[in-house]
């Protein structure tokens, strides 16, 4: 349909927040049209998805990160267009217009109009399908639920990896732009929880994806889902709990307006029954321990080259690491994989759960295998943990040492309270001598991991994380 300048990609790329390549030498080596999104109507603009390869030249060219497939979706304008002058990508050929202005589809209420009719013309058809029977873009429905195709839309502007539009108050379309053939875990998960009827996420109501002819494997571009639009971030949420505390240091935590420890037991509660339905839905196995044990001491030398601070606690961590190769087999099962504070929404109808993507460095192979629970809950303790120290790191370096000295006891109050009420309330207050184990090991794991992101980004931070790990070899 167009002729595409590898070039103009390359130049909008570095602008968008979603780019992970930022920082890193890289060259566009291809431009893959995937096709047309229907339901356009006269006056509308052409929509068109486009698969971007980028290859880097700062690693092996069989490094698994080495070549990434990005997805951006175009609207095609015959005139220019000033309203979409900030999601302006370039001018390309038409073969049937000529030259037209290329804007990214996102930014435009009227190509997302044309997502929008789309998935509400396939509830209406056999198997609630819409098929393009020459590219194969499917739009997927599930029964239940009734768009508004005259809804507007509203583009999120804080998101880092994905894009993501509202219809109205009760759609979300979430657009993933990094994409990997083979089917994406977000989508995978909040299907079958949908059809399981889980109070814990935002219901699915369909997706689109596309066969990728070069892998014979599907491609999932984005997915349609419930706005829960009165929702509250957890991380927020929290946030502003440690801010009421620090408002009046003279209160212990518990005493504090704005104590979280309610909060925590709920969402422990949440975690305990999405996990029950996850194990339920997708099944369970298990795992020897001793490979577990493995992969942690990898990321640990790793890790070691990268902190210098983590030599010190090496020899406790490798007695943890022993203690859990001795343990047998264990069971795993689907799980979020990369859960935190800021993967949670509360809602007046309680906690629900987001973005089941995984952790977006690992591979998708990798992310879709099943895993201890236990890796979740340890996410959701470290979450605890940063939260009263950023609170901290707001305010005013200039301040009374005695008042934070005790700020910091205060803090450390909130976050003892809100991880013991989240654990009590996940764990029924039980854990066998296996489970400590294992909670400690993946705790350990994500501190380390934790350890060489602050030293890397934000390497005043370090000591975060490093305090945590002190505190697992101080038990």
């Amino acid at each position: 349909m167009t002729h595409l300048d590898p070039v103009v990609f390359t130049d909008y790329l570095v602008r968008t927040r979603w780019f992970a390549g930022k920082g890193r030498p890289f060259t566009v080596t291809g431009v893959r049209l995937v096709g047309e999104v229907p339901g356009r109507v006269e006056g509308s603009p052409h929509v068109v998805i486009h698969l971007v390869q980028v290859s880097y030249s700062d690693v092996e060219e069989t490094a698994v990160d080495a070549v990434e497939l990005y997805q951006v979706p175009l609207a095609f304008y015959e005139h220019p267009q000033q309203r979409l002058d900030h999601a302006f990508v370039g001018w390309w050929e038409h073969p049937e217009h000529g030259w037209v202005h290329a804007y990214d589809a996102l930014h435009d209420r009227e190509a997302m109009a044309c997502w929008l009719r789309s998935f509400d013309a396939a509830a209406s058809e056999e198997h609630g399908n819409t098929v393009d029977p020459e590219t194969m873009l499917t739009f997927h429905r599930l029964p239940g639920y009734d768009l508004d195709a005259e809804a507007p839309s509203m583009l999120f502007t804080g998101e880092q990896s994905n894009s993501s539009v509202s219809f109205g108050e009760d759609a979300l379309m979430k657009v993933f732009r990094k994409v990997t053939p083979g089917v994406n875990p977000d989508v995978a998960v909040h299907d079958v929880l949908t059809r399981a009827g889980s109070d814990h996420v935002a219901a699915l109501y369909g997706w689109l994806d596309v066969l990728d002819a070069d892998s014979d494997a599907v491609i999932q571009l984005a997915m349609l889902q419930q706005f829960l639009r009165t929702a509250t971030d957890g991380w927020d949420l929290a946030l502003g709990s440690v801010r009421s505390l620090f408002a009046d240091p003279e209160l212990h935590a518990r005493e504090s307006g704005g104590d979280f420890a309610g909060e925590a037991t709920r969402l422990g509660e949440a975690l305990r029954e999405l996990h029950e339905t996850l194990r339920e839905s997708f099944g369970s196995s298990s795992i020897e321990t001793g490979d577990l044990a493995d992969q942690m001491r990898a990321r640990l030398s790793a890790a070691e080259s990268v902190v210098p601070g983590l030599a010190q606690h090496h020899q406790v961590l490798s007695d943890l690491h022993d203690r859990v190769a001795q343990l047998g087999r264990i069971e795993v099962h689907r799980i979020h994989g990369d859960l935190h504070l800021g993967q949670t929404l509360r809602t007046s109808k309680g906690w629900k759960v987001v973005d089941f993507e995984g952790e977006p460095a690992k591979p998708l192979a990798e992310r879709m295998l099943p895993d201890s629970p236990w890796r979740d809950v340890a996410g959701m303790l470290r979450s605890f943990d940063y939260v009263p120290h950023v609170a901290d790191r707001e305010r005013d370096e200039e301040h009374d040492p005695e008042e934070a000295a005790q700020r910091t006891q205060r803090a450390q109050e909130w976050a003892h309270r809100a991880r013991n009420h989240f654990l009590n309330a996940y764990t029924g207050g039980q854990m066998s001598d296996t489970q400590h184990t294992l909670l400690d090991a993946y705790v350990a794991d994500k501190a380390v991991y934790e350890t060489v992101y602050e030293t890397r980004n934000r390497p005043t931070w370090v000591d975060i994380p490093l305090q945590a790990v002190a505190r697992i070899g101080a038990a």
